[in-house]
């Protein structure tokens, strides 16, 4: 499927950045630009710091195509800076990205949409004892971080939490989120508009969780487009993955993460994880393929993206 690029167009790529995913945002930023500009368009590619709103002024894009990752660029931060300056930009607005981000926030949101997500306490790493804070096993994150960065999964033969959680080098904030884990096949569907695309089944071919090295090292991880799932447990992944895109009000692309425990001791239910409003698309990322499984090439998609683009979204 082919998108009509308006070669009169200027898009202006925002990449990298000063957070943890800098490394991740230069990783997609790059061939974004690339298509774009083999698409058609004039590109400019920045490389974002805090002067972000001068050059924007000065350079006057009629497109900004986000692809920054982490705080700053996928919390809202970068999208209020674009609806004050009113250059339309891809993805999710202000509000929806604020969500996204917030793991707390958009969970509450997605439960009393009525899809299923993980029990969860929220924690300080300096007032975590010696005793476990729930019951073995569980994850502690952080919040408000994207890429997997500052996820430690708690074993259920651990006899205390993890020590490096009140480090003075933790570079992580000290609110985080404790959460019940979930065992099970690790399920993942973008939402492209208003269109769930195919649902993949993510294999980590390490030792660890599809953690930062499964998601961008290459062969980190195995990924099975179509997921080997029930049709029914198939279209149940997307139908909840649209749900959970309009229950936070995304636009554009996002990406919902799933688990799914069908061992016969399991639950066999589907638990929400969380939903990625900024999703990677960089040599081994997911929206990339699944857009490829229905017919739009990489070119095609980020063209869409910039087609789709506008303010107060």
């Amino acid at each position: 499927m082919s998108v009509e690029a308006n070669k009169d167009k200027h898009v202006a790529v925002l990449m990298g950045g000063w957070v943890h995913e800098r490394p991740v945002s230069l990783a997609t930023g790059t061939p974004c630009a690339d298509a774009l500009e083999k698409a058609g368009y004039q590109v400019s590619r920045i490389d974002v710091d805090r002067n972000i709103a001068a050059v924007l002024s000065e350079l006057k894009p009629d497109v900004v195509f986000n692809a920054l990752h982490g705080p700053f660029g996928e919390d809202g931060c970068i999208q209020g800076i674009l609806e004050v300056l009113e250059i339309p930009y891809t993805h999710s607005g202000v509000m929806a990205s604020a969500l996204a981000m917030n793991k707390v926030k958009a969970k509450a949101v997605m439960s009393a949409a009525g899809i299923k997500v993980t029990e969860h306490l929220i924690v300080n790493r300096h007032e975590i004892g010696p005793e476990h804070p729930m019951k073995p096993p569980y994850v502690i994150k952080p919040i408000n971080e994207g890429s997997s960065f500052g996820v430690v999964i708690v074993k259920e033969d651990q006899s205390h939490p993890p020590q490096e959680l009140r480090g003075e080098d933790w570079p992580y904030p000290d609110v985080l989120m404790c959460e019940k884990y979930i065992p099970g096949r690790e399920l993942t569907c973008a939402v492209m508009g208003d269109k769930p695309l195919g649902v993949i089944d993510i294999l980590p071919t390490g030792p660890s969780f599809y953690d930062y090295d499964a998601k961008y090292v290459e062969g980190g991880s195995k990924h099975i487009l179509p997921a080997k799932i029930s049709p029914i447990v198939y279209q149940e992944v997307q139908t909840l993955a649209l749900k959970a895109h309009r229950a936070l009000g995304c636009r554009g692309v996002s990406r919902a993460d799933f688990r799914f425990d069908e061992k016969p001791d399991g639950t066999g239910e589907l638990i929400c994880l969380e939903v990625n409003t900024q999703p990677g698309m960089t040599p081994t990322s997911l929206v990339p393929e699944m857009a490829a499984h229905s017919d739009f090439s990489f070119k095609a998609l980020v063209s869409w993206m910039v087609e789709d683009a506008s303010c107060c979204r």
